[in-house]
């Protein structure tokens, strides 16, 4: 496997993280703004069960939209705690686990994302892949699905 350590560091992974997040933001914000307005602009001309739940389904689209508008600032605040330059010689939150199988970010759960043309696997420590990793150092091996993982490198 080509060592990649060089090429992908921790700022580029949060930024790129970062900016799905205040995608995610955004568009529930839109949502959030579009489901008022709906709700809002619902005229009684129609008959009143009708008139009902038309404003109820909008209520919902906006208590949806506003749940994940939470959940991603969450995921950032969660995510701008982590100290990047701190340096440990097992995974831990903030770690990048280079294995033989793709590295993991260990941070929050976003699944995969590229980072300069290289898949990262964000995984928060409470995941299965997550747990594994936990307190693992390098040149120890894991079991998940079914395959024999090699940790490579801790970053």
């Amino acid at each position: 496997m080509e060592e990649t350590s060089n090429e992908i560091k921790k700022e580029d992974i949060i930024n790129t993280i970062i900016q799905i997040l205040d995608k995610k933001i955004e568009s529930a914000q839109q949502g959030i703004h579009s489901a008022k307005e709906s709700r809002d602009n619902e005229t009684k001309s129609s008959v009143g069960d009708k008139y009902e739940t038309g404003r109820t389904m909008m209520q919902f689209e906006l208590e949806k939209q506003m749940v994940q508008r939470n959940k991603a600032e969450a995921q950032k605040q969660e995510l701008l705690k982590i100290e990047l330059h701190k340096k440990s010689g097992n995974v831990q939150m903030g770690s990048l686990v280079l294995t033989d199988i793709g590295h993991f970010f260990i941070s929050i759960g976003l699944g995969k994302i590229q980072v300069k043309a290289q898949n990262i696997y964000c995984v928060s420590p409470a995941s299965p892949a997550g747990r594994l990793l936990i307190g693992k150092q390098k040149n120890e091996r894991i079991s998940w699905q079914e395959k024999q993982i090699n940790i490579l490198e801790i970053l």
